[in-house]
């Protein structure tokens, strides 16, 4: 695993854009996003744009429509805090399977993940560090070795991609997220299965403060979007 960061493809990027633009209500539920339009947006061909939609609509974010094309999905603010609370517990699963099943290999991922994870925190650019972050979550998964539960959890990671970005935008998140990631690492690299699961929870769950945070902040990025 190479800690400088790789060059992401214009799909991708432009998957993120949207995906963001979806969680701060710039793309409001029910509304289709044409490929054209979005295409003249961001000067760029329809294809990419495609392909930007359809890997959105594999979790859920839009939803693909005979006739109508791409429509933003609906999530309320309950919905979301349901989503975290199940990811929570899935990723704890995945913590508590990787400290009993880790392989040489996982270890050697996992710790050069989390080593990139820490420059990315010192560069203080919280969407590189995100990228980096995903990577981090990605490898726990493989390090269950449970290959239904990997799937569940990617799926659901992908679900709520955009708001765990924006999660790391709240000041100080990206700097507790990389010493939570250092204590999770740290109860799996020790076979601790309870303590993984713990400390994993804990830095998965959204509640009280956390969450009024992230609210806040989906709603500051709204404003700012209607403003423009």
């Amino acid at each position: 695993m190479q800690n400088r960061c790789t060059p992401i493809r214009q799909s991708d990027r432009l998957r993120e854009l949207i995906e963001e633009r979806i969680a701060t209500g710039q793309y409001l539920p029910g509304m289709r996003l044409d490929e054209v339009a979005l295409a003249t947006e961001f000067s760029t061909s329809r294809t990419p744009i495609r392909e930007a939609l359809m890997q959105l609509s594999i979790p859920g974010l839009i939803v693909m429509r005979p006739r109508r094309g791409a429509i933003v999905a609906e999530i309320s603010p309950q919905r979301l805090y349901e989503m975290f609370e199940v990811m929570a517990e899935i990723e704890a699963m995945c913590g508590r399977l990787a400290a009993r099943r880790l392989t040489d290999t996982d270890r050697q991922v996992m710790t050069d993940i989390h080593k990139s994870c820490e420059e990315a925190c010192a560069s203080e650019d919280p969407d590189e560090y995100y990228r980096r972050n995903e990577r981090f979550h990605l490898a726990l998964y493989d390090a269950s070795h449970n290959t239904f539960l990997i799937e569940e959890a990617t799926s659901l990671q992908r679900r709520l991609s955009a708001y765990r970005r924006l999660q790391l935008r709240v000041r100080d998140r990206v700097s507790s997220s990389y010493i939570e990631h250092s204590n999770i690492l740290e109860a799996i690299l020790s076979g601790d299965g309870e303590l993984a699961a713990d400390v994993i929870r804990k830095h998965i769950v959204i509640q009280g403060e956390r969450f009024a945070d992230l609210m806040a902040t989906i709603k500051e990025q709204t404003l700012s979007a209607a403003s423009v």
